[in-house]
């Protein structure tokens, strides 16, 4: 419990990358965390959803009776994640007041297969946010090229936008001009800045995960560079919170968009456990870990200190020797986001298979 407190005091927001029916509710596993302050929100994605209808029987009811009405499964599936989704922001309610606005906050995912269409992603993530209808909602919306503009707009409308998929440090710059252009619509329309609430959620593990392989066996870089390139994203977002535009937003009651580090599960089982969450604490910052991940923080995570402020320049340093090595990172970033896209797709046609099979 000590580790977990302290990362929160160090600035950082440890939210649950997980959902499932059987965890919500009064009593349950998610409002335990809540209660004893480990977990701060929630994530969700196609994966999740997946999993959780294929071992939860308390979906079955819900299911039988919008099947036994007609529903198509793709259907189905979306009236499960919202209701759901829905159930979660209610538990989150209280902490995202009492913490003005700063915490509780549970995503839900637009169609991935939306990724390349900006007017697609819009259209659906102002449905969702109307059919959730909770100020602590997050729309997760894929930082493709095509998402920098849905971006603007989903922010400059009001709504909350949890920026998925983001694997380099340029497009991640991108997304927090994208951002930053949605606020100053709502100011220059007269509307209140103070309630839009963002994170931007840059993917950590999938990065090692890619270019270790590209390493010879014991190279010094082996196992260093996501945790270089999320603290270059660190570096990025401290030099924008400087600005003077951001300055300016910030005088109107603008909220910083925060970076989510994603992916934190370690893939390598020679790793520690708990690499991705010791060595990327720091303020103004979330972690969204699984439930072992989470586990394994409160067992034997390091001591919490501020790994990310100043890391910029050592940072920067690491990659460029990925460079002197002959491996584009750019590239290893471009494909990570591709691959990325098809699996939220896939993960997604699954969790409509799975309630296909439960019909």
């Amino acid at each position: 419990m000590g580790t977990i407190a302290d990362i929160e005091r160090a600035g950082q927001a440890i939210w649950l990358d997980s959902i499932k029916r059987s965890y919500l509710g009064d009593g349950a596993y998610l409002q335990g965390l809540i209660d004893a302050g480990e977990v701060y929100g929630l994530t969700s994605n196609p994966s999740i959803f997946a999993a959780a209808v294929a071992d939860d029987t308390m979906y079955d009811d819900q299911v039988g009776q919008l099947a036994a009405e007609g529903a198509e499964p793709r259907d189905i599936l979306w009236a499960v994640m919202i209701a759901d989704i829905t159930t979660a922001c209610d538990q989150f309610a209280e902490l995202y007041r009492s913490s003005d606005r700063r915490h509780g906050y549970v995503s839900i995912e637009v169609d991935p297969s939306h990724a390349f269409d900006t007017d697609a992603t819009i259209a659906q993530a102002r449905r969702l946010w109307g059919e959730v209808d909770r100020p602590n909602l997050m729309v997760k919306v894929p930082g493709t090229e095509a998402g920098l503009a849905a971006i603007t707009a989903l922010i400059a409308d009001g709504i909350n936008v949890n920026v998925t998929l983001l694997f380099s440090v340029e497009r991640h710059r991108a997304v927090m001009d994208a951002h930053a252009t949605g606020l100053e619509r709502r100011r220059e329309a007269g509307q209140p800045l103070d309630h839009v609430a963002s994170v931007a959620s840059f993917f950590v593990s999938r990065v090692d995960g890619k270019v270790d392989p590209l390493l010879p066996e014991g190279h010094e870089l082996r196992h260093r560079i996501a945790i270089a390139n999320a603290r270059a994203a660190y570096d990025a977002f401290t030099t924008h919170l400087a600005s003077e535009r951001w300055q300016s937003l910030a005088g109107h009651g603008a909220q910083p968009q925060r970076p989510l580090w994603a992916s934190t599960s370690t893939k390598d089982p020679s790793l520690p456990d708990t690499l991705y969450v010791d060595e990327l604490v720091g303020p103004d910052t979330v972690n969204t870990v699984p439930e072992q991940t989470l586990d394994a923080v409160r067992d034997h995570g390091a001591a919490p200190t501020d790994k990310l402020s100043g890391a910029g320049p050592q940072a920067a340093s690491t990659l460029a020797m990925l460079a002197d090595v002959g491996i584009d990172l750019g590239q290893v970033t471009k494909e990570l986001e591709t691959e990325g896209v098809e699996k939220f797709i896939a993960s997604f046609d699954e969790a409509v298979e799975t309630v296909a099979r439960n019909l």
